[in-house]
């Protein structure tokens, strides 16, 4: 079994990369499933059914979200009825939409699940302890298991990802937006990466208009964020799984954007 995972699309020119480049990464991996943090897809805060719609078509088989799911009203409208996006599955018991979805390729069956941190986000509930119960639930069905874990610190994720290892296949890290060199394979055969990173615009300050987000630390002032305009990127990590064991063998980080360009 092998996991295309593509960060957090940001904005149109996030889009625009998924459906350039979502294909031609397809085609030359060949993965058993792909899965797209679309949290920040809709002008860098949220998400809408169209956009849902369009990830899908351009190859995802799951859409996980973070810290931005509630941003865009619409949400509430269609998250219910949208069978393979997912949010952080320790938001208060009550709320609209799940925390983990099952996908069934060729006969194999993968849960995908969306966590979020606590440290300098929202006091949500508590990821770990939300994971043991997910897990004990997915595990009745399938030892294939992704965790998009959407975290602020660099501590909490690699804390997430040595409590899980060997009870699930990955966990990988979203919301910083600035992929991280440290992909391996833990002892128990959990492949991890602290941060997948973005894929939108290249030029920008995590996506945002440089311009404003200089005017910001500079002044100390409200400022209006806009996606950046111009060049794009795409971040992503492809993992392969043992089908007897659902244990990761191997795990590789992909970067596209003008100075690492993508050749098939």
């Amino acid at each position: 079994m092998r996991i295309l995972f593509v960060g957090d699309v940001y904005g149109k020119t996030g889009r625009e990369m998924v459906d350039h480049y979502l294909p031609k990464l397809k085609s030359y991996y060949k993965p058993g499933v792909t899965i797209v943090n679309g949290e920040n897809a809709a002008h860098g805060k949220g998400i809408t059914q169209k956009i849902y719609k369009g990830l899908m078509s351009a190859g995802a088989d799951a859409v996980t979200l973070g810290n931005h799911t509630w941003d865009n009203k619409e949400i509430f409208e269609f998250i219910d009825d949208a069978k393979h996006m997912v949010r952080p599955a320790n938001y208060p018991q009550g709320l609209p939409g799940k925390g983990m979805t099952f996908l069934n390729k060729n006969g194999i069956e993968i849960a995908v699940i969306n966590l979020q941190g606590r440290t300098f986000l929202p006091a949500i509930d508590c990821p770990f302890q939300t994971a043991d119960k997910l897990i004990d639930e997915a595990r009745k069905r399938t030892s294939f298991i992704f965790v998009d874990f959407h975290a602020e610190t660099t501590s909490e994720k690699l804390a997430m990802g040595w409590y899980l290892d060997g009870r699930v296949s990955a966990v990988v890290g979203t919301h910083t937006h600035v992929p991280t060199a440290d992909e391996r394979i833990l002892d128990n055969g959990t492949a991890y990466l602290t941060d997948v990173g973005m894929t939108g615009p290249y030029d920008g300050i995590i996506g945002v208009e440089r311009e404003a987000v200089i005017r910001r630390f500079k002044t100390a002032l409200p400022v209006r964020f806009e996606s950046q305009k111009g060049r794009g990127q795409l971040s992503a990590v492809i993992i392969d799984i043992a089908p007897s064991s659902g244990k990761a063998t191997a795990i590789k980080r992909r970067l596209i954007n003008d100075d690492h360009p993508f050749y098939d």
